[in-house]
């Protein structure tokens, strides 16, 4: 497919990897994985499931550092090459609006997304049961925690770049107390990013893709092309041996974000290397962010990989969606709720 581009700014020094010679499929991983490995500062044991964005000439990220004590919490990386990462050894701490300390008991599984003059973070935090915490900076020295965006139990928020209609939109994935059985992913609707309302389902697991049959989550912040929308999200199978986390992409309506369009039939990279299929826990290929070039359209993707370290996969935006819309197979009850 040609004439499919990414809306938004070029960035030319970015990473990027050329698919390798008689490589299968649209998507292919860094030649040095991982890229961030075992006990990458004094205090944190491993770093995954992470968050990146350009800044200024350089890239910062806002990793989760799951501590040696076994507590997880956010951490500042830096790096000038968004490959060899400098990351804080202390925790981000945060001061809530009106400049008293508000520490998360703990904080995981970060997106990072530029809206407006701010970045914005989204996180797993504790509010009694797991739920999204909220935050935002502007410099990344000081951080200023929100009012959570849900009650419990969900997980998996994810922030879109740009109003839409006028309206900020975030995905997220209701749970409940056990490990999420009960997992699809909704839309809300924000005109303040305080108050959220005209929830939608958008996605729902899917029997006849057994990799995304048990539960699914929304991954990177989602990019806009001219094709729609382009969501990657991970999806969870159950195996005798446990569960196994993939990740697949879909293709939602550029105007109507709860409508899907498009939707991986097949999985796009699920756990093969060792660096995915042994760790702290095995089989797991997580998606957190990604950063893209408008004028080449490459994409690099930013996954964690069992539960211990930073991985990267490439793809190309022209060659991912023509896979993506001749390989799908929308599911009953994906946005049924559109209208």
């Amino acid at each position: 497919m040609t004439g499919v581009k990414i809306i938004g700014a070029p960035l030319a020094n970015m990473p990027w990897q050329p698919k390798p010679q008689g490589h299968i499929g649209p998507v292919w991983r860094h030649a040095g994985n991982p890229i961030i490995g075992w006990n990458p500062t004094k205090k944190t044991a491993r770093v995954f499931n992470s968050a990146v964005l350009p800044y200024g000439d350089s890239f910062i990220g806002v990793f989760r550092a799951d501590h040696k004590h076994g507590r997880p919490m956010l951490h500042v990386g830096r790096s000038p090459d968004a490959l060899s990462w400098d990351i804080d050894d202390e925790e981000i701490h945060w001061n809530d609006e009106n400049g008293v300390p508000y520490q998360p008991n703990y904080a995981y599984d970060p997106r990072l997304v530029k809206l407006d003059d701010a970045y914005y973070i989204v996180w797993c935090t504790e509010f009694g049961g797991p739920a999204l915490g909220f935050g935002r900076t502007t410099d990344f020295q000081e951080f200023t925690r929100l009012e959570n965006l849900t009650i419990p139990f969900n997980r998996n928020g994810v922030l879109f770049p740009r109003k839409v209609n006028n309206k900020y939109l975030l995905l997220s994935r209701p749970s409940d107390s056990g490990h999420t059985p009960f997992g699809d992913i909704f839309i809300s609707e924000s005109p303040d990013l305080l108050h959220w309302g005209y929830h939608r389902r958008v996605m729902t697991t899917s029997g006849p893709s057994w990799w995304q049959g048990l539960k699914i989550g929304g991954g990177a912040v989602p990019v806009e092309t001219s094709e729609g929308w382009l969501l990657f999200y991970h999806g969870v199978s159950g195996t005798c041996n446990g569960f196994v986390y993939s990740f697949g992409a879909a293709i939602l309506d550029i105007d109507q974000p709860a409508k899907v369009l498009y939707r991986t039939d097949d999985y796009l990279l699920t756990p093969e290397e060792p660096y995915e299929t042994t760790g702290f826990v095995p089989n797991v290929a997580f998606p957190c962010a990604t950063l893209h070039d408008a004028d080449t359209g490459r994409i690099a993707i930013y996954y964690g990989a069992a539960d211990t370290y930073v991985a990267m996969a490439y793809t190309q935006v022209d060659e991912l969606i023509e896979h993506i819309k001749e390989n799908s197979v929308l599911v009953a009850g994906d946005a049924e709720n559109y209208r």
